[in-house]
């Protein structure tokens, strides 16, 4: 978990960034309706989860730095022993200060007649313009409040600034709390993966494999998925975000099963591919070699100082050549890389960050050109190649194979530490495993 302490140290270090004159305006995620009175599980909204650990709906949270009344000022919920019956326990006002360490809180009732006062004498407003689209409503017209009040003195703001980049990249370093965190929903993901692997067998159906590896997140005490699981078998592992999950596995077919958990908000993402009845074809075994030695290298370029783009280079080269030579693509390498001739059996990058978000926030570029990684940062290295039936120019004894192999990888001082290891992926203990 990660302590109120440390919420409090993001909200200082933001507050320090954006200086005396502004102020940072963050709001709850929304309930959001399934169908009829039925909600979805609620999960509050990543930023303002990050800086302030409160996770009720229906709440506004206000920095304000060096402000006579507290620096962080949060509208929530009152309680309400009625409500309280059906849908649980509030922190209220009281809880609001004692339990996440407001300075100052109201009930979310009061939030347009305080919000005005809040706003006079500061020069911009850190806010995410578009997001909230019935909260930008609101704060306009508070806007507008403000500015009427000029002649008497009442200073507006003169500018708003998008709040998401400063707290994007806040973000992309994670701390050691949230690393533990993220080692943990790794380690939850791998050991699915591997439950997954012992009971797959022919004739199940991928809704079934689904099921396997979403309790496995449960009984490890992951309430959630990161994302919607992705069982592809067969042709389907050939779809990059399969989701239907409703198809027979057929014997010798293979499963891309793309699943990670979501461990107290942080996201693990793992995806291995195996055969269905546990022995892999030669054509199967041919394709899955490539990938693997591209993600082994991938993997080791991941490190501090490496440009992204080079995670890609160094991926997309070895995919080519490996394509080459089963007689795949033909050609000079150096000429069908230039050409992107992978690109109709790998059509999608070769990863990206990972954090309270699956696909995480922060710039993958800065200035045009690829950032380089620091310690801290955690990415995906997820190479694959995909054949599907009917792909121009390539025999049917190579259909229907889908393979991506994804782990989540923490780039460190002395190099990288792969956060999902637990997961076997080469061919000898995949079947070992399937043999069991």
């Amino acid at each position: 978990m990660i302590k109120m302490t440390e919420f409090a140290k993001r909200r200082k270090r933001l507050m320090k960034h954006i200086g005396s004159t502004g102020i940072v305006i963050l709001v709850a995620a929304p309930v959001s309706i399934r169908s009829g009175e039925s909600d979805y599980p609620y999960r509050q909204q990543s930023d303002f989860y990050y800086l302030t650990g409160f996770e009720e709906p229906e709440a506004v949270a206000i920095l304000a730095p060096e402000h006579s009344e507290g620096e962080f000022i949060l509208f929530n919920r009152p309680r309400h022993r009625g409500e309280e019956v059906w849908t649980g326990a509030r922190a209220g006002q009281i809880g609001a200060c004692k339990e996440f360490g407001a300075d100052k809180a109201y009930p979310i009732e009061q939030l347009t007649k305080k919000l005005p006062e809040l706003l006079i004498g500061r020069e911009e407003i850190h806010y995410t313009l578009g997001s909230h689209r019935a909260f930008d409503i609101t704060l306009l017209d508070t806007m507008n409040q403000v500015r009427s009040k000029i002649r008497s003195g009442a200073q507006s703001p003169l500018a708003f600034v998008d709040l998401t980049h400063t707290v994007h990249e806040m973000r992309l370093i994670k701390s050691p709390a949230e690393i533990a965190l993220m080692r943990k929903a790794a380690k939850i993901s791998a050991a699915a993966h591997i439950h997954a692997m012992s009971v797959c067998q022919p004739g199940m159906y991928e809704y079934q494999l689904e099921a396997e590896i979403l309790y496995q997140f449960q009984i490890h005490g992951a309430r959630f998925p990161a994302y919607p699981t992705i069982v592809g078998s067969g042709i389907n592992s050939c779809t990059l975000h399969y989701t239907d999950n409703n198809h027979l596995i057929a014997d010798k077919s293979l499963v891309l099963l793309d699943g990670g958990c979501e461990y107290h908000y942080y996201a693990s993402d793992v995806t291995r591919t195996f055969p269905a009845n546990g022995r892999f074809t030669s054509e199967q075994r041919a394709i899955y070699d490539i990938v693997l030695e591209a993600q082994l290298a991938g993997i080791h370029a991941a490190r501090t100082g490496t440009e992204w783009g080079k995670i890609q280079n160094v991926i997309v080269k070895i995919i080519t050549q490996g394509l080459i030579d089963l007689k795949l693509l033909k050609g000079r390498l150096n000429e069908l890389l230039e050409k992107r001739a992978y690109s109709q059996f790998y059509m999608h990058g070769a990863g990206h960050w990972l954090g309270l978000d699956v696909h995480d926030v922060g710039r993958y570029k800065s200035h045009a050109k690829w950032r380089r990684l620091q310690p801290g940062m955690v990415l995906t290295v997820e190479p694959g190649i995909y054949i599907p039936a009917g792909t121009p120019g390539v025999a049917k004894r190579w259909h229907n194979i889908g393979i991506r192999i994804e782990d989540d990888v923490l780039v460190t001082n002395t190099g990288n530490e792969v956060l999902s290891c637990d997961a076997p992926k080469t061919i000898k203990d995949i079947e070992a495993i399937m043999k069991k």
